[in-house]
């Protein structure tokens, strides 16, 4: 009850600022998956710089701090955080994890310094989703929101669930323009996500 009249008291301006360095984020991280048109537009290195500073410079550090706000904000939890509930979550993220950073292992270098040169990775987890990073992200982001359950941090993870299905449709034009093999393992690979689920996508 505490919780919810310090919430109404609460401007709304304060409680989902938020939002601006988060979507900022956002937009800033994808806006750096055209290393492709960068590189045509500022040479090879240019490229690769351009997209580096987009990503891990700008965008990456906008849309944490977007998170840590949302984190802190003053606003009501959706349910009351329970044993049960966290248990629920730390499991999510612990599951999460574990593709979101062997699929950062796998690839290496690229994963935050991509260029027009890079391999297509095809093996392990990339033998089976496209994108298990993001996929990872989308099961650590479900489980965070079950261990805080407040409102702005669940719109935050829902937002940051919305632009991993966008990003990694971004990121695919790109990938399609650096490397021409990719069009033939979207063939292969059907599912963005999810291992034998859906056709091309």
């Amino acid at each position: 009850m505490i919780v919810t009249q310090v919430s109404l008291q609460t401007p709304l301006s304060d409680m989902f600022i938020f939002l601006i360095p988060l979507w900022s984020g956002f937009f800033l991280v994808g806006a750096s998956a055209f290393t492709a048109a960068y590189s045509r537009l500022l040479g090879l290195r240019g490229g690769q710089t351009a997209t580096v500073i987009l990503r891990n410079f700008l965008g990456i550090p906008l849309f944490f701090y977007g998170f840590v706000m949302a984190f802190a904000a003053p606003s009501p939890f959706l349910f009351t955080p329970v044993t049960a509930t966290a248990v629920i979550g730390w499991l999510l993220i612990a599951v999460g994890s574990i593709p979101f950073f062997w699929g950062h292992f796998i690839i290496g270098r690229p994963t935050h310094m991509p260029s027009v040169g890079d391999a297509l990775v095809r093996h392990s987890l990339y033998a089976y989703v496209r994108h298990p990073i993001y996929s990872g992200g989308l099961v650590m982001l479900a489980g965070l929101s079950f261990v805080w359950p407040k409102l702005t941090f669940v719109i935050a993870s829902i937002s940051g669930f919305v632009w991993l299905f966008i990003q990694a449709k971004v990121e695919e034009i790109d990938l399609l323009q650096r490397m021409p093999d990719y069009r033939e393992y979207m063939k292969e690979v059907h599912s963005r996500f999810l291992p034998g689920f859906g056709k091309r996508s």
